[in-house]
This record gives structure tokens, sequence and C-alpha cells, in this order.
């Protein structure tokens, strides 16, 4: 089984996020003072709506876990942010499959980056299920990027309305 361990935090920017590793057991412990077990993560047997730092890290761990199940291996991190009616997963350390690591080798990262895409591409319809199961808003658009060099990967999700508590200031230019 996998731990959690997450820490909740708001960047300078405002942007809400929460951090998550997955090193050991089910148990989840927030961090960032002396660790508790956050209560209530359970978003397949909650009934009720998660908010703030439960929802972020039920964005996070879902989508570690959908990586897991289905590519045989997750990142080693991953932050998830909110703001209004956007929600970004950020996932660092995947590691390569030997497959992937093969084609690094003989110089064609581009073509690594092809294939997570595709893969992607293919898993939008369960990360798109996902994310409305946990927000309770329907996705209007998926976006995937990862990166080789670092290693890093991106979910973006836009939503049809704004999230509960994660506001953004909106320019709009006058008639």
């Amino acid at each position: 089984m996998s731990r959690v361990i997450a820490t909740e935090g708001r960047s300078t920017l405002g942007l809400e996020h929460f951090f998550v590793t997955q090193p050991h057991d089910d148990s989840i412990t927030r961090t960032g003072g002396s660790p508790t077990k956050v209560e209530g993560f359970a978003p397949e047997n909650s009934a009720s709506p998660l908010g703030g730092g439960k929802l972020l890290a039920a964005i996070s761990t879902s989508i570690v876990t959908i990586l897991r199940e289905h590519y045989g291996r997750g990142p080693m991190k991953a932050k998830t942010y909110a703001l209004d009616d956007l929600i970004v997963v950020v996932m660092r350390g995947s590691g390569y499959t030997p497959l992937e690591q093969t084609i690094m080798d003989r110089g064609d990262g581009g073509h690594v980056v092809a294939m997570r895409h595709d893969f992607q591409h293919m898993m939008s319809k369960q990360f798109t299920e996902k994310m409305e199961e946990l927000t309770g808003r329907k996705v209007l658009a998926f976006l995937s990027q990862a990166h080789v060099e670092p290693d890093l990967t991106m979910e973006i999700f836009f939503v049809d309305g704004p999230l509960p508590g994660f506001g953004a200031h909106e320019l709009v230019e006058p008639d």
C-alpha cells in the first residue's frame, strides 16, 4: 500500500496547493508541524463533497493512482493547484520505464514525450470522470503535458465553474 504525505499551503500568488508524495502505506499524514491523520479522506466513499486541502489531496492521490494502475508506475511527487475554475496537477519524478529509458539513451527524448502524450490522451476519460466525481463540476477541457528533463508531467483541468474557496481576480475588458 502507499502512504501519502501531504503538505497544505498557499503560494505567493494565492494559489491553493497540496503536495503529495507516495512512499509506503494507505494512511495519510499531513506535514508542517506534527503529523496528523487527515480525517475524511475517502473520496469514493464520501457522502459530502470534499473541500480545501482534502479535495486537493484527493485529486493528487486519484491521479497518481490512475497512473500507477494503468502505466505501471507513478510520480515520486504530485502537487495540485486550484484557482477558480482551473485545476493543475504537477507530477515530478515519474521515472522512466525500461523501454522509455532505452529510447532516452538513444537520444530520442521527444519520442518519449510523444508516447506519454498519447497515453494521457487515451486516459483522458478516466482522468475527467475522476475529476468530475471529486469536484462535482463538469470538466470542459483536459490538457496534458510531459517534459523529459526535468521529469515533469502536468494534468490541467478547466471546469464549468469556480471551486468554492479557490477564488481568482478576473480582469474584464470594459465595453
